[in-house]
């Protein structure tokens, strides 16, 4: 009799929870779509607005997965240089490279785009703050061209990094949610025991889709109630052999410049979390850094806005805040 109430008290410990990702690249997530010499204010911005994202976090207590591209660790062009893997990702489409980038714009102009060592170890000083891999090159699963042994080798190169500052691995993020199902078994051989997946609406089942309808659906589920995104702890299923998939369920939009879209973004948010909480389920919030980068003051206004919401749900429900690796945690050990 006292073993069922221990296991009946150990249930009811389980109230859900916020988990927060964020998917930290700065210049190596998006400089095969933008003119990186019209960013350098918006990267700058970046890099100024994460210690106020980690106050934002201290402040509310709140645990988040910083997925960082490898590239980031290293200090120069010189060190970049030094750690080129042995095989890298050969891309139908060059203009995907990292490396093919990196060479042709390497400069101590640069270099404050490409690399944030110090950044990095500030994040892992704060309490609660999991340093993912994004891959090291920012690596993209789904392309033609790229082989398992190059992505092997790419997130073998991600470790190796962290390392370096006594980091350790247990999560990753796929660049732009290019998840490959079979190359789930390499991450796990590595080591990298949780993986955010996407999530299971319709218009996330071809996370490479560019079709008009897709994007009609991915941005018009920002605003208006297209399906339930918070899931019970008996959706974090473990599969032998692989990673836990931990699926995302909402990916935190940058400011609108319309303000009724804006309070509609953040209207959505509230539900979804009041829902998770009310439920005991988890919600997984994604986004960039440098998502704050274009309008940091009203961003930094936004995610407390956010985060006093989900101070409010911790106290009544006592729902919880954990990054990626300690869900994996509750999972592996359940």
């Amino acid at each position: 009799m006292p073993q069922n109430n221990m296991k009946i008290n150990k249930e009811k410990k389980d109230n859900g929870g916020l988990i927060i990702s964020l998917d930290f690249e700065l210049l190596w997530g998006v400089f095969d779509v933008v003119d990186f010499n019209k960013k350098r204010e918006y990267f700058e911005n970046t890099r100024r607005t994460i210690p106020k994202i980690l106050d934002l976090f201290k402040k509310y207590k709140i645990k988040a997965t910083w997925a960082t591209v490898g590239m980031l660790f290293n200090q120069n062009w010189e060190e970049w240089e030094q750690n080129i893997p042995t095989l890298i990702p050969k891309y139908n489409n060059q203009n995907l490279s990292a490396y093919e980038f990196g060479k042709s714009v390497k400069s101590r102009r640069t270099e404050e785009l490409c690399f944030a060592p110090d950044l990095i170890k500030l994040i892992s000083d704060f309490s609660g703050q999991e340093i993912a891999t994004h891959t090291y090159s920012h690596y993209y699963c789904l392309e033609p061209g790229q082989t398992k042994d190059e992505f092997s080798w790419d997130i073998k190169t991600a470790i190796s990094m962290a390392d370096k500052f006594d980091l350790k691995m247990s999560s990753l993020v796929f660049p732009r949610n290019q998840l490959k199902p079979d190359y789930l078994e390499i991450c796990q051989g590595l080591g990298v025991t949780n993986v955010r997946s996407n999530p299971s609406s319709w218009y996330w089942k071809d996370s490479n889709s560019n079709s008009l309808f897709t994007k009609i659906a991915r941005t018009g589920d920002a605003y208006a109630p297209l399906g339930k995104k918070s899931y019970s702890r008996k959706d974090l299923k473990k599969v032998k052999d692989l990673p836990l998939q931990q699926k995302a369920s909402r990916f935190l939009r940058p400011v609108e410049s319309n303000e009724i879209l804006r309070k509609a973004k953040l209207q959505r948010i509230m539900q979804e979390l009041e829902i998770a909480a009310k439920n005991r389920e988890y919600y997984h919030l994604w986004w960039h850094p440098h998502n704050f980068g274009e309008q940091p003051r009203q961003s930094l206004e936004d995610l407390e806005f956010i985060l006093k919401h989900y101070s409010y749900l911790h106290s009544r429900y006592e729902f919880l805040s954990e990054n990626m690796e300690g869900i994996g945690k509750i999972i592996y050990k359940s």
